[in-house]
């Protein structure tokens, strides 16, 4: 951070201040400190009689893979209301009745994913911008080694588990000084509580 967005001041510094346990922008004219923020993104693993929606990404990163309508949430919107738009968006589906599926957190990238599982209104499909093509497949014919990011490979397995739609997977997504992902699951909550 080069000007405190605040004052407009140049005077920021790196500082840990007083009861803090991590290092905070300061501004050193007026005193506002700057906390890092996570972005949050919603999507859903939304179905019509049983089939997934996927969408062939159009775009960087992982173009031509599969992907389930996801996307940053927008100032202003709800977690829900971010994932309705994104399926639309990439799919032009209107997903209802959102109940939450997972949330997972990727502190590498300051992200936190939290994922829906929905209804399609309708089984009309048409790609949006950023989908070459959109489908709706039984989970028995997800190709899994297509799927373009791990937190959707992760939603996907949990969504398909005999107990996936009945529990939130909670997980970490770390990633190694090689490249790999390690995810790490907290314990899965169902609707009465821990399991």
């Amino acid at each position: 951070m080069r000007f405190c967005s605040e004052c407009g001041s140049d005077k920021v510094q790196m500082i840990m201040p007083y009861g803090d346990i991590g290092l905070r922008h300061i501004c050193q004219n007026c005193g506002a400190i700057h906390y890092s923020r996570h972005s949050m993104v919603a999507g859903c693993v939304a179905t019509h009689e049983g089939r997934i929606l996927l969408c062939q990404r159009a775009i960087d990163p992982y173009r031509g893979m599969w992907t389930i309508p996801a996307g940053y949430v927008e100032t202003g919107e709800t977690l829900q209301e971010a994932a309705i738009r994104e399926t639309y968006e990439e799919a032009g589906a209107t997903a209802t009745h959102l109940r939450l599926l997972t949330v997972y957190n990727l502190p590498m990238f300051s992200e936190v994913y939290v994922l829906f599982s929905a209804d399609l209104k309708t089984p009309q499909l048409m790609a949006g911008e950023e989908s070459l093509e959109v489908k709706l497949v039984y989970p028995e014919e997800i190709d899994w080694s297509s799927l373009a990011f791990p937190m959707v490979r992760e939603a996907l397995r949990h969504w398909v588990a005999p107990a996936g739609c009945s529990s939130v997977d909670v997980a970490d997504f770390l990633w190694g000084p090689e490249g790999g992902v390690r995810v790490r699951h907290h314990d899965r909550m169902g609707k009465d509580g821990p399991e």
